[in-house]
């Protein structure tokens, strides 16, 4: 799918932008069928008073473990979430055997038992409290390209101020694999800017899996999202309710916090509560919930782009990616940023 997207030279963001707002930021007017080249901390002269910000609360924590088998062999682990047992995790695993012993730091260890339908293994660990292991043990899971092309670079693949740049400012709900990468242009400072024009900033909970970046390999409407837990508490669903009830517009920050918002929302109205939701947005879908759309550049072929495209019109994505690699913006998870109105 977007056989064209696959034929751009992009640029790939190996770290982030330093400043956090100082990344550029491309803005897109879907009416006028308009295109600006910007800095992102000048994003607040776009909201009037009464919008509503949505951002994605969620926070990474460090998933990626490193176990040793019985005969000495490395393994590597990606914890993906945890069972309703605490000692019980499903994870990602290159190399699995039903009943293999995985042996971590720390007297730590671990048992394979059995693959999902997700190709996830459950693994049945001698502690309740493995999350505190891994904030202690793990490392970041940078998405692969990142790793990669670090590795190419001649730098290590895994660098400590990950743990605090590739999570946004404003993560507070430890429970993501993967980062909701709009926000990480977000500062405090820009926030509380935006917060000072009148500007409802509120938070929603998805934790992000791996499914969200998992590559379609069939047609869209073949395609299957894996579930993510998704929450909207009812003091985030009555601002968003009332600004909407105000003819205000909802500004949605990533991919991330639109399908939440979109799996909550029916005849114009967000709920509040908590559940599983496996929303696809591809080209044709109707939007419910969302006014405008702050994202990154994406993959070719991904669930993220095949959004973007059914908010904006493929052929105007197209053109936006390709001034993009024109003006030399930075693509993927630390790169620039597109606000699309």
């Amino acid at each position: 799918m977007f056989e064209r997207f696959h034929n751009l030279k992009i640029n790939i963001a190996r770290t982030p932008a330093t400043p956090r707002d100082s990344a550029k930021l491309m803005v897109l007017n879907r009416a006028a069928k308009t295109i600006e080249h910007k800095i992102f901390r000048d994003i607040p002269s776009y909201f009037k008073p009464g919008d509503c910000l949505i951002i994605n609360d969620t926070k990474v924590f460090p998933a990626k473990l490193f176990a040793k088998k019985p005969t000495g062999g490395k393994v590597e682990v990606l914890l993906v979430r945890p069972l309703q047992n605490p000692s019980e995790w499903t994870a990602l695993m290159r190399d699995f055997k039903p009943g293999m012993e995985l042996i971590f730091d720390d007297g730590l260890k671990a048992t394979a038992q059995s693959v999902t339908g997700n190709n996830e293994v459950i693994l049945k660990f001698n502690s309740d409290d493995v999350l505190s292991y891994a904030n202690a043990r793990g490392l970041m899971p940078l998405p692969q390209y990142i790793e990669k092309a670090r590795k190419h670079d001649g730098m290590t693949a895994a660098i400590e101020t990950d743990k605090e740049r590739y999570q946004t400012v404003y993560a507070r709900h430890e429970g993501s694999i993967a980062a909701p990468t709009a926000g990480f242009h977000f500062t405090p400072e820009l926030l509380k800017k935006i917060e000072d024009g009148g500007v409802s900033v509120v938070r929603i909970t998805l934790h992000v899996g791996w499914g969200t970046f998992k590559p379609l390999k069939t047609a869209p409407e073949k395609h299957q999202m894996l579930p993510e837990l998704a929450e909207i508490s009812a003091g985030t669903a009555a601002q968003i309710n009332a600004a909407r009830a105000a003819g205000k517009r909802v500004f949605s920050v990533g991919t991330t916090s639109t399908r939440t918002l979109e799996s909550f929302t029916e005849n114009g109205k967000t709920a509040a509560g908590q559940k599983w939701t496996d929303l696809f947005i591809y080209p044709g879908y109707k939007f419910k919930a969302i006014d405008a759309l702050i994202t990154n550049f994406h993959f070719p072929d991904s669930t993220p782009l095949c959004m973007a495209v059914a908010f904006a019109d493929e052929d105007f994505i197209y053109k936006a990616y390709s001034e993009a690699v024109a003006n030399n913006y930075r693509f993927y998870s630390f790169g620039d940023s597109m606000l699309i109105l």
